[in-house]
């Protein structure tokens, strides 16, 4: 094939820069939790919103209720606006709701950084919630969209790369802001969150919109300019126009419009609907949200050393981890990552944590295995479980359902996030339960369940085309094929040009489409 020896990473050069940009977005997810994790644990924010309190380590506390509502608004934004992604995808492409982001979270952080009020400030934690509702929501889309096969899991490593990231700069300013006191303490630390939406904002004038949305919105015609932009052979550029078209069209024709009633009306709709929402929880059904949300907090009150420090240390090391997945993600399937390395290290690492702390709660020795421990847990949850779970919940949706399929999926991750980030404080708050560290007997169980799940159901999709993808689900291949299976339809004749069968209309139209199981009855396997 023409150029194939050049087909590297330097040769998509464009594509990957502009994922780069838009992998951005979450950044500003990742800051906000790094920030506001510390925030509650900072004197100079607790004397504006919190309350004395004497009998704890840093003389200030914050009632349970407006813990929870701090937190948890941020997270039912999110969970509405990315709710909302498949409505607002009729309407908006990936970046202009990627703009509409950025200004929501500008005036979000404004609100945060003049009120003095706790209902200024939940105001302003709501708003900033919608925004990285779009903002994880559009970005992922984007980046699945437009990434070849072969780099769509690094993509979205760097997303998830950047998430992480974000969260250690948070974590880093606040340790260095609270040493300033009063109030100036969280308002220079709110000052970093305008940065990267800056960025993001003006970069994507320079960047095309996702080729597929343009299709499904029919206009071939800049759908066709944005995929020449993003692919470094032009001569490549109108089969693989021409594949996404068929694809989708086969779709369209299998279901005469694109309602959010047909990801549930339709059983292998449906099955894919099940996969990519179970995959996205799996971030939640890991325990991380409230690590993330209350790490700070968590240490202080539990009398684990220096709080702001361990928070650093634990967020650096989750920082190191993803980068380094993010250069091995293409090589290691989704499937084996989430279930050997990734679920059942950090089912282990919070029933250790549980464990020593309930034999010897508040000793020194106990705090460094407390940190250890955790900082293990991170390693496993950024690793291996964080970025495969957005990565999946990406993949499975059909293309003309993506924007309705993922917009649920992330919309219930955020719910279990929230619901997790809502009840945490009655078990680790001193005026609640104060469970602290015991709290992690809850997650181990729920672990070790999301392992089984995952074993059972998740399919094996890595490197693999959209077009392979749906072939594969309408051959109704069971999960554990998926990874061995052959294709033989349409999205197989793109990549096999030295034995074509037919037409690649009559494969979608005889073979893919009108008759899914004709394909699983001739298929064959890779050992």
């Amino acid at each position: 094939m023409a150029g194939e020896k050049n087909d590297g990473v330097m040769a998509h050069w464009k594509c990957l820069l502009a994922c780069t940009l838009v992998s951005m977005c979450p950044f500003q997810y990742g800051v906000d939790f790094g920030i506001i994790g510390g925030l509650q644990a900072m004197p100079g924010f607790l004397e504006v919103f919190g309350e004395k309190a004497p009998d704890t380590p840093i003389g200030w506390n914050i009632s349970p209720g407006r813990q929870q509502l701090i937190s948890s608004l941020m997270i039912l934004g999110a969970f509405i606006a990315s709710g909302a992604g498949g409505p607002i995808a009729l309407f908006i492409g990936r970046k202009t709701s990627i703009w509409l982001a950025c200004g929501m979270c500008v005036v979000a952080n404004v609100v945060m950084m003049t009120t003095t009020s706790i209902g200024g400030l939940y105001a302003g934690r709501f708003v900033i919630g919608l925004a990285n509702g779009l903002f994880m929501t559009f970005a992922q889309l984007y980046l699945q969209e437009c990434a070849p096969a072969r780099y769509r899991g690094l993509t979205i490593g760097a997303f998830q790369s950047w998430t992480s990231l974000g969260s250690l700069v948070g974590t880093v300013v606040d340790n260095f802001t609270v040493k300033i006191g009063g109030k100036q303490s969280y308002i220079v630390s709110l000052g970093i969150v305008y940065i990267v939406p800056g960025i993001i904002a003006l970069g994507l004038l320079f960047v095309p919109e996702s080729p597929r949305w343009l299709l499904q919105m029919n206009k071939e015609d800049k759908a066709r300019k944005s995929l020449t932009w993003l692919r470094p052979f032009p001569e490549r550029v109108e089969a693989e126009l021409q594949e996404m078209k068929l694809a989708i069209d086969a779709e369209k024709a299998l279901a005469h419009n694109s309602e959010i009633i047909d990801i549930w009306r339709n059983p292998i709709d449906r099955r894919r609907t099940l996969l990519a929402i179970g995959a996205v929880s799996l971030q939640a059904a890991s325990g991380a949200m409230y690590m993330i949300s209350y790490g700070t907090y968590f240490f202080e009150m539990a009398g684990v050393g220096n709080a702001f420090q361990n928070a650093c240390i634990l967020t650096a090391s989750g920082v190191i981890i993803i980068l380094i997945n993010s250069a091995i993600i293409t090589r290691y399937g989704r499937r084996r990552i989430f279930l050997c390395c990734g679920l059942i290290i950090c089912g282990f690492c919070q029933l250790i944590v549980a464990a020593v702390y309930t034999a010897k709660p508040g000793t020194s020795s106990t705090g460094k295995v407390i940190v250890g421990i955790s900082v293990l847990y991170i390693l496993g949850y950024n690793g291996m479980v964080a970025s495969y779970a957005w990565l999946c919940g990406g993949e499975f949706p059909s293309q003309r359902l993506r924007s309705y399929t993922f917009g649920l999926a992330a919309a219930i991750g955020f719910f279990g996030a929230w619901l997790t980030t809502f009840t945490a404080p009655y078990f680790i708050n001193p005026s609640a339960l104060n469970w602290g560290p015991k709290y992690g007997y809850i997650w181990t169980p729920s672990c070790f369940i999301g392992a089984l799940w995952v074993w059972f159901y998740l399919p094996e999709v890595k490197n693999r085309t959209f077009e392979e993808i749906d072939e594969m689900f309408m051959a109704e291949i069971p999960a554990r094929k998926f990874r061995s299976y052959k294709c033989i339809g349409a999205a197989a004749l793109a990549v096999d040009e030295k034995e074509p069968r037919v037409s690649v209309e009559e494969q979608v139209e005889n073979v893919v489409w009108s008759n899914p199981k004709a394909v699983a009855e001739t298929a064959t396997y890779v050992e």
